[in-house]
């Protein structure tokens, strides 16, 4: 069966019925595995098992496979969901999908255009009045000036069916228990669909997994081996369950109903009326959020506050979801077909370890952190995760790193998923300035439900808890009534220049985080740090917008800019295309400088010695003229692996100012477009010393 016939609307029910046999591993080997190490005789080691096929397992064997290795992703559901859940696109995931052969241009083309989705409308009804709305896309947000790309608007199931399409391009094959036979070998390249990680033996040199599911009607279980595990898993991860890892932050901020429907006159109703991305909807009768994933198909996301016991998932059938859907739209629209009705509850937490079991099973994803959706902060973190994570596994399955290698990924990319998070909270807070500025203030709506659970309401029988707490809220939405929420109100007035005031100064929800999303920064890890980075004091999240900086520093992404490799090209590429996707390669980035040439060459030596691949990249201004057909071949012979590449004439600084750097500094990128090192302005010491020092310290090989 071919990928597209497992998209369907499934709902798989959880069982956490796992069964924790996750041992301690007694011999790990210390450097990276051998052909012979991969395979034993019939019984086969995969390299790679992943553990959940969201977008970023599915991101994550992508760009393993481009990279040369071979992986399985296990998944315990029959078929992949069509709630559209997350939907936005950060700059940063943009630019990593620019990896992966002609996804950008698939999402480009698919998506709403952005005129469609750039504001946050907010309002009595979608029929009713505006209260106010906030434009997310500013000018440069979309002249590739900061990136190469755009963000996108673009939802999670119509991802996952792209990347599906990626990965059976690459050879994969998805298989469900039914469709397998009963000694089915566990080989690479398949997604198994309908299989679920019920135990982790980590007693052996290799992982077993065993994987239950349900073939012809019977329960079947079976072992799978593997060199490196990685749970992808979710949210409610199993795998990061079973090797008894925590979550630490905040719990059950808010609990919420997600409805999924459709309604193609809704959709052109607000095509002609009023388009936006999120509508917050606030009257007397309902509050809820519609998330707009695509106004043309007419296809939204309502979420709701829940509050049970007293509410119950039964309370939202799809008749009721439908008068819902009408008291917040303001009108009823013939054609609302509720697709799917899901509760959910949202967190704040991280993983105390993304890594664990000596380095060899490893979390991503949602399996790593839970944030709230406030700014889009989930899925492109895990797809972040998957880039980081992807080039240090290869690195150590080919034997060029250690397993300890891999720790760098906790180092890493823990601190951002930490101050992620607090970003998040921060962006959410600011959603809830609007409903408190209205009198809606969600702490009190939360403590009052408290209340009736714990205190003096919980003596009540259930029926009367259930009066008491819609009688409070209706009193609490009677203050957004048209004659408490207007001008000649004295009230009202006040409440509504406070919500200009909050819209105006940029204090409520945010889409946007440029600073973050493209600016984020390793401080230690696969990385050699500055002397000035020594005892930096943590970057506070503020929740507004902030415009990104580029910075060459140690840990920091490459900065962008268009740029010609071929002197005598006229097409431009970014300098993220000078990092290969289907290899391990480091960039070396240059001046024609005599000093970096021979730095470049001691390079070149260094990288040979440890099996390392390595490009050289001079970087000559734009009206070079003297030394280009002849002088970067004669100063690096006999090396053949460099470009010469010219900046492309603009009104921006040209390279080695942008980097604030000098010509004769060099700047060590890694696979994954992140600056490994850099000499602001050349080498005092002997530049052999320096680079073996230097792939040391990245490598993990000291």
């Amino acid at each position: 069966m071919g990928f597209l016939g497992f998209i369907r609307r499934y709902n798989y029910p959880f069982k956490d019925k796992t069964r924790n046999r996750a041992y301690l591993i007694q011999h790990m080997q210390r450097r990276g595995f051998s052909k012979e190490q991969v395979f034993k005789g019939d019984d086969a080691v995969l390299p790679v098992l992943i553990i959940g096929a969201g977008p970023v397992g599915l991101v994550l064997s992508i760009l393993l496979t481009k990279l040369g290795i071979n992986c399985t992703v296990l998944e315990r559901n029959k078929a992949f969901s069509k709630h559209p859940q997350a939907h936005f696109i950060n700059n940063r995931s943009m630019e990593i999908f620019r990896k992966i052969d002609g996804l950008v241009e698939e999402i480009q083309r698919s998506q709403p255009p952005v005129d469609l989705w750039r504001k946050f409308v907010y309002c009595t009804s979608l029929s009713g009045s505006i209260l106010g709305s906030v434009d997310h896309i500013q000018p440069q947000d979309l002249e590739h000036v900061a990136s190469p790309v755009s963000v996108a608007h673009f939802s999670q199931y119509k991802l996952t069916m792209l990347l599906l399409k990626q990965l059976e391009n690459l050879g994969f094959q998805t298989c469900v228990p039914e469709s397998s036979e009963g000694n089915m070998q566990f080989r690479e390249k398949k997604i198994l669909m309908g299989h679920e990680c019920v135990s982790i033996d980590t007693s052996n040199d290799f992982i077993t997994v065993t994987a239950s599911s349900v073939n012809n009607g019977k329960q079947v279980e079976k072992d799978i081996h593997c060199n490196i595990l990685i749970g992808a898993d979710g949210a409610g991860s199993t795998v990061r369950k079973l090797v008894g890892i925590d979550m630490r932050g905040e719990k059950d901020l808010q609990k919420l109903v997600s409805v999924h429907f459709l309604s193609k006159r809704l959709g052109q109703f607000l095509l002609k009326e009023n388009p936006g991305m999120l509508f917050f909807i606030f009257n007397t009768e309902a509050i809820g959020v519609l998330v707009a994933h695509d106004l043309r198909q007419g296809e939204f996301v309502l979420q709701i506050p829940f509050y049970p016991p007293q509410q119950t998932i039964e309370d939202f059938s799809p008749k009721a979801c439908e008068k819902l859907i009408s008291k917040l739209v303001g009108r009823e629209f013939g054609d609302v077909d509720v697709i799917d009705i899901k509760p959910w509850i949202m967190h704040a937490e991280v993983a105390e370890r993304f890594v664990c079991c000596g380095n060899r099973i490893i979390l991503a994803g949602d399996a790593a952190h839970r944030f709230p959706p406030a700014g889009g902060f989930g899925m492109n973190t895990g797809i972040q995760d998957a880039h980081n994570l992807a080039w240090k596994v290869a690195s150590v399955i080919k034997g060029v790193a250690p397993t300890s290698m891999l720790n760098t990924y906790d180092m890493e990319r823990r601190p951002i998923s930490v101050f992620n998070t607090r970003l998040s909270l921060e962006n959410y807070r600011a959603a809830m300035s609007v409903p408190a500025t209205l009198g809606l203030n969600p702490t009190v709506a939360n403590t009052v439900h408290k209340v009736i659970i714990n205190g003096v309401g919980s003596i009540l029988p259930s029926g009367l808890q259930r009066l008491a707490l819609d009688g409070i809220f209706a009193i609490g939405r009677a203050q957004l009534s048209e004659s408490v929420l207007n001008e000649s109100n004295p009230l009202g007035s006040s409440r509504l220049a406070k919500l200009r005031h909050i819209f105006e100064e940029g204090k409520s929800l945010q889409l946007q985080f440029p600073a973050e999303d493209l600016g984020f920064r390793y401080l230690q890890g696969a990385i050699v740090p500055e002397s000035s980075d020594v005892g930096s004091p943590p970057q506070v999240p503020t929740g507004r917008r902030r415009d990104y900086i580029p910075s060459a520093q140690p840990g920091c992404r490459l900065p962008h800019m268009f740029v010609r490799v071929n002197p005598l090209s006229k097409k431009m590429v970014c300098t993220h295309d000078l990092v290969s996707g289907d290899k391990v390669e480091f960039v070396l980035i240059i001046a024609p400088v005599k000093e970096s040439y021979h730095l470049a060459r001691e390079a070149f030596k260094v990288a040979e010695e440890r099996q390392v691949s390595l490009k050289v990249c001079v970087f000559w201004p734009t009206d070079s003229g003297v030394g280009l057909d002849k002088g970067s071949k004669e100063a690096l012979s006999p090396w053949k692996n460099y470009a010469d590449v010219v900046e492309v004439c603009s009104t921006t600084a040209n390279w080695w100012d942008m980097c604030n750097m000098t010509n004769r500094g060099a700047i060590l990128v890694r696979p994954d477009e992140h600056i490994a090192w850099r000499t602001i302005s050349g080498l005092a010491g002997d530049p052999r010393a320096e680079m073996q020092r230097v792939f040391s310290s990245i490598l993990r090989a000291h």
